[in-house]
């Protein structure tokens, strides 16, 4: 029979150890000395794992769809005999037609259907279900839903975080606080994200980590090659790209050419991207309507293309490098993430942006140039100072590009990987010690 202190030891809680912020690496072929235990940790959890995921996924054109599929994607390279499941969040009525690693599917407006999936889960050999939290993307009050998937579930969980509002309302409040209750880790981009949480959601330190968004993994190439073969061969190119909104304050930009081309006349500014499917589903494309007329009545149909497709990473990644400088004018303060502004910097872009959270952070030690809200003049003289001076334009795209590549996917998965693999060995700790109590 085993003494009390044996049984009081065997009771203590296994502690999960993360760091607060991942190191940003240089390329895996460059690795430092404090990088040595990498390899043999990718070994040790090679094939170990099996994550699952609960999100929206493609074909669904959303930016959280788009970032689990290069999450899973990236994170898979370092498993490839592992399968990961995804749990796809859809509205009823959508026919999606996903691959075969959407195990499962979730009706966004059916709470049911959050705790049926939970159980499926359960039954699984997963062993770490990574959820990625847009208060948008779950049904119920500010997306509560996903808090019954998590009070069902019995399998650990890492909530990746792609909003935290500075000034959330009770419900979103609550759902968050929840939310990271329920969940081991919650996941930052930013360390201002992990700031937010402890002030305002009182969420504790040892409960969130930093992990930048990632990149892809793209190699410089001369913008004119590039240019050539889309025909813009003679154009100053300023792009924005991503689903279209009215919080994406295009229309700033629009403005801002106006000044532009009078010292810039070739200068062209694409908009690339297709309008928000739930912003054409509530107001249809009265905002690209309004774009169009700006266009009109400032004389700048040459000057101002629009692609409206949902671009595949190929088009996008040949869009970015023929771009002279990138341009993020939305007008959220709190933004606290942007996938297309980690694209920009990952392809080593001059970008322009109004200071939101996440553009204030990623853009800091001269990586970018940070304009006033809703102010044309501000974008249009950023846009001409570095079009002015090439040599301040070539410094700032090696600072991006240098950053960019500390955050390409194969590092970015990294980080992932071992979070999942000290959240899923704390989990089997615990359950040989639970056993050791009975």
């Amino acid at each position: 029979m085993r003494n009390k202190g044996i049984l009081e030891e065997a009771a203590a809680p296994v502690q999960i150890e993360i760091p607060e912020e991942y190191e940003l690496r240089d390329e895996i072929s460059d690795l430092k000395k404090s990088d040595s235990e990498l390899f043999s940790f990718i070994k040790e959890s090679m094939n170990k794992i099996k994550p699952a995921y609960i999100s929206t996924y493609p074909p669904t054109e959303c930016g959280i769809a788009t970032f689990t599929r290069d999450l899973l994607t990236s994170v898979q390279k370092y498993m490839p005999f592992s399968r990961p499941v995804v749990l796809a969040i859809k509205r009823a009525g959508e026919i999606e037609p996903y691959g075969r690693i959407v195990r499962r599917q979730i009706l966004r407006d059916d709470r049911q259907s959050f705790i049926d999936a939970a159980a499926y889960l359960n039954n699984s050999s997963v062993d770490v279900v990574s959820v990625q939290h847009e208060y948008g993307i779950y049904g119920g009050v500010e997306g509560e839903y996903v808090l019954d998937f998590l009070r069902a579930l019995n399998k650990p969980a890492v909530a990746t975080l792609h909003t935290v509002l500075s000034n959330p309302n009770p419900d979103q409040k609550r759902v968050l606080q929840e939310l990271a209750e329920l969940c081991k880790v919650v996941v930052v981009m930013v360390r201002t994200g992990r700031r937010i949480l402890m002030d305002v959601y009182g969420i504790p330190s040892n409960k969130i980590t930093v992990i930048h968004h990632g990149v892809p993994n793209v190699h410089r190439v001369s913008p004119s090659a590039v240019k050539r073969s889309l025909g813009v061969a003679d154009r100053q190119v300023i792009s924005t790209f991503g689903l279209i909104s009215r919080g994406k304050g295009i229309e700033f930009a629009i403005e801002a050419m106006a000044k532009v081309v009078k010292k810039y006349p070739n200068a062209l500014y694409l908009v690339l991207g297709e309008t928000h499917p739930g912003v054409r589903a509530w107001e249809g494309e009265s905002y690209r309507n309004f774009l169009l007329e700006t266009v009109s009545r400032l004389g700048l149909s040459n000057n101002i293309a629009f692609n409206n497709r949902f671009l595949s990473l190929s088009e996008l990644v040949k869009y970015l490098c023929a771009t002279d400088i990138y341009i993020t004018p939305y007008l959220n303060k709190d933004q606290i993430v942007s996938g297309t502004l980690a694209y920009a910097l990952g392809c080593g872009k001059a970008i322009v942006s109004t200071p939101y959270l996440y553009a204030e952070e990623v853009l800091a030690d001269g990586r970018g140039m940070l304009v006033d809200f809703r102010s044309p003049d501000a974008i249009a003289d950023a846009i001409l100072y570095l079009l002015d001076n090439p040599d301040k334009k070539q410094e700032m795209e090696d600072k991006a590009y240098k950053f960019g590549r500390r955050t390409a996917w194969f590092n970015v998965a990294i980080d992932y990987l071992d979070l999942f693999y000290r959240v899923a060995k704390v989990q089997r700790e615990s359950a040989v010690v639970g056993k050791g109590v009975k």
